[in-house]
């Protein structure tokens, strides 16, 4: 069935639950789209479908660039999978431009916009980089914490910083800052986690000067100062006296937001009444948490990053959050700032881990269609003799920055749904061996392979995470890898030219999103 852009838009404002999937790349994606459209590409579909829309009768609208044949394959496969409520925006991105509607560019865009909204609403306070730095050298009482992921941390850092992801701050600051004499300063890349997690701490009720680094690294990066690289400042652990004042704290910060508890019984009846609307079982923990132990079903979506990118983990608008932690803190923190947003149903799980099943190692990827996939697999060792051998080429369909940061020796990237330009172009050879990083794409890319090439293909029996088991080296670089990636719209300290540039660019972007929201008017935050 085709919606039109009006028919859409009412959709999108009638409180009643609906996924927008824009199934183009990220690249297309990142450069415009509608505001409350997650990004689902078509390449990857199967492997995030189920999470991102984990109700098959959901309302389902599928969007691209031009309302063809990209979102119509898009809705097709969705319905293969048993997806049964699906629709096409007609016309698509171009329908809702020429219809007088708003589009945006970038990614994560309403919780972007959000943290703007939130940093005029309660007036966060702030500190430049220059006005750090001159402290720093001074040697004054403050602490520097990064809201970041351990991975983006280790990346860049501000000198001094500390590790502690957005979720953690409430949980963890008290370690660091016992003194409320103590400045806390809080940074992140940009400014969204900065705000939020300054945010956090003031609304916590923590009696220090509390300032949000304006511009994060970016700022820092830009006002000429050093950033350090590969730090392990992480995480302190938390006494039981700091862990019962943090538990307080996150407790009156519900009470004040209206956050909502359910119990196990209340979870299990609505899980039993699936079909009526959609659940999502959220982890707020850290991935190192979730990995040592988690309840069946539920998925890691730690907290901070939760906030920073809701649309990376829950595609359904209106759906019901249940928020999971061990000890309420991170829970309690993280659905205040998502019952803020505004875009769902927030709870947390009362007593999450308390007399809980639970089931230790990393999440189960819930690929679609996996067992259908033709698997004709190659070991390392085989591989390795081909290589030997000089017959065969392999072909990466990994995402182009992962396939940047490490890659087999002699690989060439390539995006699944565009392979038929990449694999004619490949010198001769008598087999192609098609990975991933993990693995599972490129079982899905087999078949789609085969259908481009006379040589015989197989896919890298737990691809290049095999290939580091077996302790052979990935090569980091662009060597391989298309001009201009499709699949993905790259972050500012991504780039390799004009990084300048794009840091200030990228930073204008986010402080004008508060304006543009307004124009838009398909969302509205709700702040107490």
């Amino acid at each position: 069935m085709m919606v039109q852009p009006q028919a859409l838009r009412d959709m999108l404002l009638d409180g009643e639950e609906i996924a927008l999937l824009d199934v183009r790349e990220e690249a297309a994606y990142g450069e415009g789209h509608i505001l409350l459209a997650a990004n689902l590409p078509l390449s990857r579909l199967e492997l995030h479908l189920a999470s991102l829309v984990p109700r098959y009768n959901t309302r389902i609208v599928v969007c691209d660039g031009q309302g063809e044949t990209t979102a119509l394959r898009g809705a097709a496969r969705l319905m293969h999978h048993g997806y049964s409520n699906v629709s096409v925006l007609q016309g698509g991105l171009s329908a809702w431009r020429a219809a007088g509607y708003e589009v945006f560019s970038g990614m994560n865009v309403p919780s972007k916009a959000f943290g703007e909204f939130i940093e005029q609403h309660y007036q966060t306070p702030h500190i430049s980089a220059e006005d750090l730095q001159a402290k720093l050298a001074a040697g004054e009482n403050l602490v520097i914490l990064d809201a970041r992921p351990k991975t983006e941390y280790q990346v860049m850092s501000i000198p001094a910083g500390t590790c502690i992801p957005g979720a953690e701050l409430v949980y963890r600051m008290r370690e660091l800052a016992p003194n409320p004499n103590t400045q806390v300063v809080v940074n992140c890349a940009g400014r969204t986690r900065s705000i939020i997690g300054a945010q956090s701490l003031i609304n916590a009720r923590f009696n220090n000067d509390i300032v949000a680094l304006r511009n994060g690294t970016m700022g820092w990066h830009l006002a000429g100062l050093e950033l350090e690289h590969g730090q392990d400042r992480y995480l302190p652990e938390v006494s039981p006296a700091n862990l019962e004042d943090a538990q307080l704290r996150a407790e009156q910060v519900a009470q004040r937001f209206g956050v909502e508890s359910i119990d196990r019984k209340t979870l299990q009846d609505w899980q039993q009444h699936g079909e009526d609307f959609s659940i999502y079982l959220l982890d707020v923990r850290s991935p190192e948490e979730f990995r040592s132990g988690h309840v069946p079903g539920s998925e890691s979506a730690p907290g901070g990053q939760l906030v920073q990118a809701t649309d990376r983990y829950v595609a359904t608008l209106r759906s019901k959050l249940v928020l999971i932690d061990d000890n309420g803190v991170r829970a309690n923190m993280t659905a205040s700032w998502l019952r803020q947003l505004g875009l769902y149903q927030v709870y947390v799980l009362d007593k999450g881990l308390v007399d809980a099943t639970l089931l230790p190692g990393p999440q189960p990827v819930n690929a679609l269609g996996l067992d259908g996939a033709t698997s004709s697999r190659i070991s390392v060792d085989d591989l390795r003799v081909h290589q030997a051998r000089g017959d065969v080429q392999v072909l990466d369909v990994s995402r182009s920055v992962t396939f940047r940061r490490g890659h087999i020796e002699a690989a060439v990237h390539g995006v699944r749904g565009g392979l038929e330009v990449i694999i004619n172009a490949l010198p001769d050879h008598d087999l192609l061996v098609v990975t991933s990083d993990d693995g599972l794409l490129a079982r899905y890319a087999l078949d789609e392979a085969r259908q481009m090439t006379g040589a015989e293909v197989r896919c890298l029996e737990g691809g290049n995470q095999a290939w580091q088991a077996a302790g052979f080296e990935l090569e980091a670089g662009a060597e391989g890898l298309e001009d201009h990636p499709v699949d993905a719209f790259l972050r500012p300290y991504d780039r390799d030219q004009s990084v300048e540039e794009s840091m200030q660019a990228y930073l204008d972007w986010e402080v004008d999103l508060i304006n543009r929201i307004d124009r838009d008017g398909t969302m509205s935050f709700q702040v107490a």
